[in-house]
């Protein structure tokens, strides 16, 4: 077995299909497609990693415990953190998400990120 994974940007297997929780919907009906790559045991707690689309709309992010790293493949979003301003982030930008994160997030166009978790 391969301690490596590569992360297929375009999988073509079938996703797991959700929405925004009714209590964290802003605004908008935004669908989220998830197609989870790996899954596994750390030394923090468990990490998982895929592939994450979604389409227009907006709710509220709520880390809790987990930290999450995110490579925008396509889109745009605007992620807004509590008592910070907007910040806009497309193709090619990357961003962490640490434990105890709140704020916003906003899908202007629809969004696939790479996406590694952990806790």
């Amino acid at each position: 077995m391969s301690l490596r994974i590569k992360l297929d940007t375009a999988p073509t297997g079938e996703p797991k299909h959700s929405k925004a929780a009714a209590d964290r919907l802003i605004s908008g009906d935004p669908s989220f497609k998830t197609w989870a790559q790996d899954e596994s045991l750390a030394g923090s707690g468990k990490v998982r990693t895929g592939v994450w689309e979604a389409t227009p709309g907006e709710n509220h992010s709520i880390k809790g415990e987990t930290m999450e790293f995110c490579h925008i493949v396509s889109g745009v979003i605007e992620l807004t953190e509590e008592g910070q301003p907007p910040r806009i982030f497309r193709a090619g930008d990357s961003f962490v998400m640490k434990p105890g994160y709140v704020g916003v997030w906003k899908t202007i166009e629809t969004v696939r990120k790479i996406y590694v978790i952990v806790g």
